[in-house]
């Protein structure tokens, strides 16, 4: 059964919600704030997906996806994904141009389409920002990553992903001359301000990064 994009908007609202936070539940001021819609449509929404038993929900005590409701999520959330990847793999976007688009083309329902790109893009594991891509079963495949501000000076670890999508953060990353997948050390971290001192293996050169930025990028340790 095909839902309308306004409708898997707001399912993936709720997994993102849910899972970003480490929640059972997603309450209507948070949906409201991500889908920037006002609460009494919101609480429209929610009525509406609860009748097509993609949510459970009761007013004043959040909301959290049925199983169903999950399945349409990972769905969504795969081919969102999958079309990041096709983007910058093949039509050479850059890794902060590419959310936008995908949101569009994440709402396309053919399935036989998804299982074409999944193969003609070899079954890629991760997106460009490193988020794992859900297979065809919906399995997802998490990493066991930390943020960097975690780390401690002589780690070496690979820069596997990051916490914040915003196009103005992913432009700051690219700057800073990181690349994912890429092999780095902490050198130093000054105790003032915690700024962290890392060397890029693969051009040996150093790089500094604010605390700030450190607790938006992960890393799997080596």
């Amino acid at each position: 059964m095909p839902f309308s994009a306004t409708e898997e908007n707001y399912i993936k609202a709720i997994y993102a919600l849910t899972h970003s936070l480490g929640v059972e539940h997603a309450n209507t001021n948070q949906l409201s704030s991500r889908l920037n819609n006002k609460a009494a449509s919101v609480s429209d929404m929610l009525q509406r997906l609860f009748e097509k038993k993609l949510i459970d929900y009761k007013k004043y005590h959040g909301v959290k996806l049925t199983k169903k409701g999950f399945s349409v999520a990972i769905q969504i959330v795969r081919k969102h994904r999958l079309w990041e990847v096709f983007l910058v793999e093949k039509l050479n976007f850059k890794w902060d141009e590419v959310h936008e688009i995908a949101e569009q083309l994440e709402h396309i329902q053919s399935e036989e389409l998804v299982k074409r790109l999944d193969k003609f893009l070899h079954f890629p594991k991760h997106d460009p920002h490193g988020d794992p891509i859900p297979d065809i079963k919906g399995i997802v495949h998490e990493l066991k990553q930390v943020e960097l501000n975690t780390c401690k000076v002589k780690n070496k670890m690979i820069f596997s992903g990051v916490k914040l999508h915003t196009k103005e953060f992913l432009q700051h990353i690219s700057n800073l001359g990181l690349k994912l997948r890429e092999k780095i050390e902490i050198i130093h971290i000054t105790d003032f301000d915690g700024l962290i001192e890392v060397k890029i293996n693969s051009n040996k050169k150093t790089i500094h990064i604010g605390s700030k930025t450190a607790s938006h990028i992960l890393v799997e340790l080596l």
